[in-house]
Protein backbone atom coordinates (compact mmCIF):
# COMPACT_ATOMS: atom_id res chain seq x y z
CA UNK A 1 0.00 0.00 0.00
CA UNK A 2 3.13 2.47 0.86
CA UNK A 3 4.97 1.67 -1.95
CA UNK A 4 1.46 1.98 -4.78
CA UNK A 5 1.14 5.46 -3.16
CA UNK A 6 4.99 6.28 -3.26
CA UNK A 7 4.61 5.43 -7.02
CA UNK A 8 1.90 7.18 -7.88
CA UNK A 9 3.13 10.65 -6.49
CA UNK A 10 6.16 9.98 -8.78
CA UNK A 11 4.51 9.51 -11.91
CA UNK A 12 1.97 12.28 -11.30
CA UNK A 13 5.50 14.65 -10.60
CA UNK A 14 7.09 13.35 -13.91
CA UNK A 15 3.78 14.40 -15.92
CA UNK A 16 3.67 17.76 -14.52
CA UNK A 17 7.32 18.41 -15.10
CA UNK A 18 7.00 17.08 -18.90
CA UNK A 19 3.75 19.44 -19.10
CA UNK A 20 6.15 22.57 -18.01
CA UNK A 21 8.48 21.53 -20.13
CA UNK A 22 6.22 21.05 -23.28
CA UNK A 23 4.93 24.79 -22.46
CA UNK A 24 8.32 25.91 -22.53
CA UNK A 25 9.04 24.91 -25.63
CA UNK A 26 5.99 25.92 -26.98
CA UNK A 27 7.10 29.23 -25.71
CA UNK A 28 9.97 29.34 -27.82
CA UNK A 29 11.02 31.37 -30.54
CA UNK A 30 10.64 29.34 -34.20
CA UNK A 31 10.93 32.45 -36.67
CA UNK A 32 13.95 32.24 -39.33
CA UNK A 33 15.86 35.25 -40.01
CA UNK A 34 16.47 35.06 -43.95
CA UNK A 35 19.93 36.35 -44.28
CA UNK A 36 22.19 36.60 -47.41
CA UNK A 37 23.46 33.10 -47.80
CA UNK A 38 26.97 32.39 -48.28
CA UNK A 39 27.24 28.66 -49.63
CA UNK A 40 25.50 26.65 -47.79
CA UNK A 41 22.41 27.79 -45.69
CA UNK A 42 22.18 25.95 -42.10
CA UNK A 43 18.77 26.48 -39.99
CA UNK A 44 19.77 25.83 -36.24
CA UNK A 45 17.43 26.45 -32.77
CA UNK A 46 18.98 27.43 -29.71
CA UNK A 47 18.29 26.55 -26.28
CA UNK A 48 19.43 27.90 -23.11
CA UNK A 49 20.84 25.91 -21.36
CA UNK A 50 20.96 27.72 -17.63
CA UNK A 51 16.93 27.43 -18.55
CA UNK A 52 17.15 23.60 -19.08
CA UNK A 53 19.60 23.36 -15.27
CA UNK A 54 17.22 25.00 -13.65
CA UNK A 55 13.90 23.17 -14.97
CA UNK A 56 15.75 20.25 -14.40
CA UNK A 57 16.65 21.17 -10.65
CA UNK A 58 13.19 22.32 -10.30
CA UNK A 59 12.08 18.83 -10.96
CA UNK A 60 14.63 17.34 -8.87
CA UNK A 61 13.52 19.26 -5.45
CA UNK A 62 9.67 18.41 -6.40
CA UNK A 63 10.75 14.69 -6.52
CA UNK A 64 12.88 14.94 -3.18
CA UNK A 65 9.50 17.30 -1.88
CA UNK A 66 7.41 14.60 -2.97
CA UNK A 67 9.65 12.01 -1.26
CA UNK A 68 10.01 13.55 1.66
CA UNK A 69 6.07 14.39 2.21
CA UNK A 70 5.41 10.35 1.44
CA UNK A 71 7.88 9.51 4.44
CA UNK A 72 6.77 11.85 6.41
CA UNK A 73 3.74 10.19 6.12
CA UNK A 74 4.66 6.91 6.53
CA UNK A 75 6.42 7.55 9.48
CA UNK A 76 2.67 9.28 11.03
CA UNK A 77 1.36 6.13 9.83
CA UNK A 78 3.73 3.71 11.70
CA UNK A 79 3.43 6.04 15.09
CA UNK A 80 -0.05 6.16 14.52
CA UNK A 81 0.33 2.06 14.27
CA UNK A 82 2.66 1.96 16.88
CA UNK A 83 0.49 3.88 19.07
CA UNK A 84 -2.70 1.27 18.28
CA UNK A 85 -0.69 -1.85 18.82
CA UNK A 86 0.22 -0.12 22.61
CA UNK A 87 -2.73 0.89 23.13
CA UNK A 88 -4.50 -2.46 22.59
CA UNK A 89 -1.90 -4.02 24.66
CA UNK A 90 -2.83 -1.89 27.29
CA UNK A 91 -6.55 -2.34 27.16
CA UNK A 92 -5.49 -6.34 26.68
CA UNK A 93 -3.85 -6.35 30.24
CA UNK A 94 -6.25 -4.44 31.60
CA UNK A 95 -8.80 -6.84 31.13
CA UNK A 96 -6.41 -9.96 31.98
CA UNK A 97 -6.01 -8.34 35.39
CA UNK A 98 -9.60 -7.38 35.83
CA UNK A 99 -10.56 -11.37 35.09
CA UNK A 100 -7.67 -12.03 37.31
CA UNK A 101 -8.76 -9.81 40.12
CA UNK A 102 -12.41 -10.94 39.60
CA UNK A 103 -10.75 -14.71 39.72
CA UNK A 104 -8.76 -13.81 42.87
CA UNK A 105 -11.92 -12.50 44.41
CA UNK A 106 -13.93 -15.68 43.96
CA UNK A 107 -11.45 -17.48 45.58
CA UNK A 108 -11.13 -15.49 48.46
CA UNK A 109 -15.33 -15.51 48.97
CA UNK A 110 -14.84 -19.66 48.90
CA UNK A 111 -12.36 -19.92 51.00
CA UNK A 112 -14.12 -17.26 53.71
CA UNK A 113 -17.45 -19.15 53.55
CA UNK A 114 -15.32 -22.54 53.77
CA UNK A 115 -13.54 -21.19 57.26
CA UNK A 116 -16.88 -20.01 58.21
CA UNK A 117 -18.52 -23.42 58.02
CA UNK A 118 -15.09 -25.14 59.45
CA UNK A 119 -15.71 -22.39 62.66
CA UNK A 120 -19.45 -23.22 63.20
CA UNK A 121 -18.90 -27.18 63.39
CA UNK A 122 -15.58 -26.62 65.73
CA UNK A 123 -18.03 -24.19 67.63
CA UNK A 124 -20.69 -26.90 67.54
CA UNK A 125 -18.41 -29.56 68.47
CA UNK A 126 -16.58 -27.78 71.55
CA UNK A 127 -19.72 -26.82 72.89
CA UNK A 128 -21.06 -30.47 72.85
CA UNK A 129 -17.68 -31.73 74.73
CA UNK A 130 -18.15 -28.58 77.00
CA UNK A 131 -21.23 -29.72 77.48
CA UNK A 132 -20.59 -33.84 78.34
CA UNK A 133 -17.68 -32.18 80.26
CA UNK A 134 -19.88 -30.53 82.14
CA UNK A 135 -22.38 -33.15 82.87
CA UNK A 136 -19.44 -36.17 84.18
CA UNK A 137 -18.57 -33.79 86.55
CA UNK A 138 -21.35 -33.37 87.84
CA UNK A 139 -21.92 -37.00 87.69
CA UNK A 140 -18.96 -37.70 89.57
CA UNK A 141 -19.94 -35.09 92.07
CA UNK A 142 -23.36 -36.46 92.82
CA UNK A 143 -21.69 -40.00 92.69
CA UNK A 144 -18.86 -38.67 95.92
CA UNK A 145 -21.46 -37.64 97.35
CA UNK A 146 -24.48 -40.52 97.89
CA UNK A 147 -21.07 -43.03 98.49
CA UNK A 148 -20.31 -40.42 101.57
CA UNK A 149 -23.75 -40.65 102.77
CA UNK A 150 -24.50 -44.46 101.98
CA UNK A 151 -21.23 -45.27 103.96
CA UNK A 152 -22.75 -43.07 106.77
CA UNK A 153 -25.78 -44.46 106.81
CA UNK A 154 -24.02 -47.92 107.13
CA UNK A 155 -21.95 -46.66 109.98
CA UNK A 156 -24.58 -45.76 111.93
CA UNK A 157 -26.83 -48.40 110.89
CA UNK A 158 -24.23 -50.89 112.01
CA UNK A 159 -23.90 -48.96 115.32
CA UNK A 160 -27.32 -49.12 116.28
CA UNK A 161 -27.53 -52.77 115.32
CA UNK A 162 -25.24 -53.53 118.02
CA UNK A 163 -26.80 -51.29 120.72
CA UNK A 164 -29.90 -52.91 120.06
CA UNK A 165 -28.17 -56.45 120.11
CA UNK A 166 -26.29 -55.41 123.57
CA UNK A 167 -28.95 -54.12 124.91
CA UNK A 168 -31.19 -57.49 124.56
CA UNK A 169 -28.58 -59.21 125.70
CA UNK A 170 -28.33 -56.94 129.08
CA UNK A 171 -31.75 -56.93 129.21
CA UNK A 172 -32.28 -60.94 128.98
CA UNK A 173 -29.82 -61.29 131.97
CA UNK A 174 -31.50 -59.24 133.94
CA UNK A 175 -34.52 -60.97 133.33
CA UNK A 176 -33.20 -64.27 133.94
CA UNK A 177 -31.38 -62.75 137.23
CA UNK A 178 -34.81 -61.55 138.43
CA UNK A 179 -36.60 -64.29 137.42
CA UNK A 180 -33.87 -66.56 139.43
CA UNK A 181 -34.68 -64.12 142.43
CA UNK A 182 -38.51 -64.00 142.14
CA UNK A 183 -38.24 -68.08 142.02
CA UNK A 184 -36.14 -68.02 145.11
CA UNK A 185 -37.97 -64.98 146.90
CA UNK A 186 -41.53 -67.30 146.05
CA UNK A 187 -40.43 -70.44 147.96
CA UNK A 188 -38.89 -68.49 150.65
CA UNK A 189 -41.45 -65.51 151.33
CA UNK A 190 -44.80 -66.59 149.92
CA UNK A 191 -46.23 -64.03 152.11
CA UNK A 192 -44.03 -61.36 149.97
CA UNK A 193 -44.53 -62.41 147.23
CA UNK A 194 -47.47 -59.49 146.11
CA UNK A 195 -44.76 -57.41 147.21
CA UNK A 196 -41.63 -58.76 145.22
CA UNK A 197 -44.60 -58.89 141.78
CA UNK A 198 -44.98 -55.03 143.01
CA UNK A 199 -41.19 -54.14 142.90
CA UNK A 200 -40.52 -56.71 140.06
CA UNK A 201 -42.98 -54.52 138.08
CA UNK A 202 -41.14 -51.38 139.45
CA UNK A 203 -37.99 -52.08 138.20
CA UNK A 204 -39.04 -53.83 135.19
CA UNK A 205 -40.82 -50.13 134.59
CA UNK A 206 -37.43 -48.34 135.75
CA UNK A 207 -35.47 -50.55 133.56
CA UNK A 208 -37.48 -49.73 130.09
CA UNK A 209 -37.37 -45.84 130.84
CA UNK A 210 -33.66 -46.15 131.01
CA UNK A 211 -33.17 -48.32 128.28
CA UNK A 212 -35.76 -45.88 126.28
CA UNK A 213 -33.40 -43.10 127.80
CA UNK A 214 -30.63 -45.09 126.79
CA UNK A 215 -31.64 -45.68 123.49
CA UNK A 216 -32.83 -42.09 122.40
CA UNK A 217 -29.25 -40.87 123.89
CA UNK A 218 -27.56 -43.50 121.61
CA UNK A 219 -29.90 -42.69 118.46
CA UNK A 220 -28.83 -38.98 119.36
CA UNK A 221 -25.08 -39.62 119.68
CA UNK A 222 -25.28 -41.88 116.54
CA UNK A 223 -26.57 -38.79 114.23
CA UNK A 224 -24.44 -36.49 115.67
CA UNK A 225 -21.39 -38.55 115.01
CA UNK A 226 -22.83 -39.05 111.43
CA UNK A 227 -23.43 -35.37 110.99
CA UNK A 228 -19.64 -34.92 111.91
CA UNK A 229 -18.53 -37.58 109.58
CA UNK A 230 -20.35 -36.27 106.97
CA UNK A 231 -19.52 -32.90 107.86
CA UNK A 232 -15.87 -34.12 107.75
CA UNK A 233 -16.03 -34.93 104.23
CA UNK A 234 -17.93 -32.21 102.83
CA UNK A 235 -15.05 -30.07 104.46
CA UNK A 236 -12.45 -32.00 102.89
CA UNK A 237 -13.63 -32.07 99.22
CA UNK A 238 -14.53 -28.50 99.59
CA UNK A 239 -11.01 -27.81 100.53
CA UNK A 240 -9.92 -30.30 97.64
CA UNK A 241 -11.84 -28.38 94.99
CA UNK A 242 -10.32 -25.30 96.19
CA UNK A 243 -7.14 -26.37 95.82
CA UNK A 244 -7.90 -27.72 92.51
CA UNK A 245 -9.48 -24.32 91.43
CA UNK A 246 -6.41 -22.64 92.60
CA UNK A 247 -4.02 -24.66 90.53
CA UNK A 248 -6.20 -25.04 87.69
CA UNK A 249 -6.48 -20.70 88.23
CA UNK A 250 -2.71 -20.29 87.73
CA UNK A 251 -2.16 -22.84 84.88
CA UNK A 252 -4.62 -20.59 82.65
CA UNK A 253 -3.32 -17.48 83.58
CA UNK A 254 0.55 -18.75 82.97
CA UNK A 255 -1.22 -19.91 79.64
CA UNK A 256 -2.73 -16.66 78.73
CA UNK A 257 0.60 -14.84 79.93
CA UNK A 258 2.40 -17.10 77.56
CA UNK A 259 0.12 -16.72 74.40
CA UNK A 260 -0.23 -13.33 74.88
CA UNK A 261 3.48 -12.86 74.51
CA UNK A 262 3.47 -14.84 71.35
CA UNK A 263 1.21 -12.49 70.14
CA UNK A 264 2.48 -9.53 70.75
CA UNK A 265 5.83 -11.03 69.24
CA UNK A 266 3.60 -12.20 65.87
CA UNK A 267 2.50 -8.88 65.80
CA UNK A 268 6.18 -7.01 66.19
CA UNK A 269 7.22 -9.19 63.36
CA UNK A 270 4.61 -7.88 60.88
CA UNK A 271 4.68 -4.11 62.21
CA UNK A 272 5.99 -1.52 60.09
CA UNK A 273 6.19 2.06 61.27
CA UNK A 274 8.38 4.62 61.15
CA UNK A 275 10.97 6.51 63.68
CA UNK A 276 7.79 9.21 64.67
CA UNK A 277 5.81 6.60 66.73
CA UNK A 278 8.76 5.12 68.19
CA UNK A 279 7.50 4.95 72.48
CA UNK A 280 4.07 5.36 72.03
CA UNK A 281 1.42 2.81 72.45
CA UNK A 282 -1.36 1.49 70.72
CA UNK A 283 -4.09 -1.15 72.93
CA UNK A 284 -6.09 -3.53 70.55
CA UNK A 285 -8.80 -5.66 71.30
CA UNK A 286 -8.99 -9.10 69.69
CA UNK A 287 -11.84 -11.59 68.67
CA UNK A 288 -10.08 -14.82 67.72
CA UNK A 289 -12.72 -18.32 66.60
CA UNK A 290 -11.78 -21.89 68.59
CA UNK A 291 -8.60 -21.86 66.33
CA UNK A 292 -6.97 -18.51 66.43
CA UNK A 293 -8.61 -17.09 62.94
CA UNK A 294 -8.64 -13.21 63.48
CA UNK A 295 -12.88 -12.41 63.62
CA UNK A 296 -12.31 -8.62 64.32
CA UNK A 297 -9.96 -6.48 65.56
CA UNK A 298 -10.57 -3.02 67.38
CA UNK A 299 -8.49 0.04 68.44
CA UNK A 300 -9.69 0.56 72.25
CA UNK A 301 -6.60 3.53 72.39
CA UNK A 302 -3.07 5.07 71.52
CA UNK A 303 -1.89 6.71 68.48
CA UNK A 304 -4.01 6.27 65.62
CA UNK A 305 -1.07 5.92 63.47
CA UNK A 306 0.65 3.14 65.46
CA UNK A 307 -2.78 1.86 65.41
CA UNK A 308 -3.31 1.35 61.89
CA UNK A 309 -0.18 0.04 61.40
CA UNK A 310 -0.88 -2.61 64.03
CA UNK A 311 -4.23 -3.85 63.10
CA UNK A 312 -2.80 -4.46 59.90
CA UNK A 313 0.22 -6.27 61.06
CA UNK A 314 -2.83 -8.33 63.25
CA UNK A 315 -5.03 -8.88 59.54
CA UNK A 316 -1.33 -10.17 58.09
CA UNK A 317 -0.88 -12.96 61.12
CA UNK A 318 -4.34 -14.14 60.17
CA UNK A 319 -4.85 -16.75 62.20
CA UNK A 320 -2.74 -17.45 66.26
CA UNK A 321 -1.50 -20.38 67.89
CA UNK A 322 -4.43 -22.17 70.02
CA UNK A 323 -3.65 -24.19 73.11
CA UNK A 324 -5.01 -27.50 73.79
CA UNK A 325 -6.73 -26.90 77.00
CA UNK A 326 -10.41 -25.40 76.46
CA UNK A 327 -10.84 -23.17 79.22
CA UNK A 328 -7.49 -21.21 78.34
CA UNK A 329 -8.63 -21.13 75.01
CA UNK A 330 -12.49 -19.61 76.01
CA UNK A 331 -10.13 -16.81 77.93
CA UNK A 332 -7.60 -16.21 74.59
CA UNK A 333 -11.03 -15.71 72.08
CA UNK A 334 -11.49 -12.44 73.18
CA UNK A 335 -8.37 -10.67 74.19
CA UNK A 336 -6.87 -7.09 75.02
CA UNK A 337 -3.23 -6.81 74.16
CA UNK A 338 -1.05 -3.61 74.14
CA UNK A 339 1.92 -2.71 70.88
CA UNK A 340 4.80 -0.31 71.64
CA UNK A 341 7.34 -0.50 68.60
Amino acid sequence: MKKSNYSTSVIISVLVHVLFIVLLLWGADFTFEKKQAVGNTIQATMIDPAILNQQAQHIRQQRQAAKNAELARQARLQQQTAALEAQRKTDAERIRQLKEDKLTAEKATREAKKRQQVQQQQAIEARAKADAQAKADAKVKADAKAKVAAKAKADAKAKADAKVKADAKAKADTKAKADAKATADAKAKVDAKAKADAKAKADAKAKADAKAKADAKAKAEAQAKQDAALNDMLSGLEAENEQRDGVKDQHIADELAKYSSRFKGLIQQNLLVDQSVKGQECKLRLRLAANGLVLNVSQLAGNDTLCRAAKSAVLQVDVFPMPDDPNVVKQLREINLTVSP
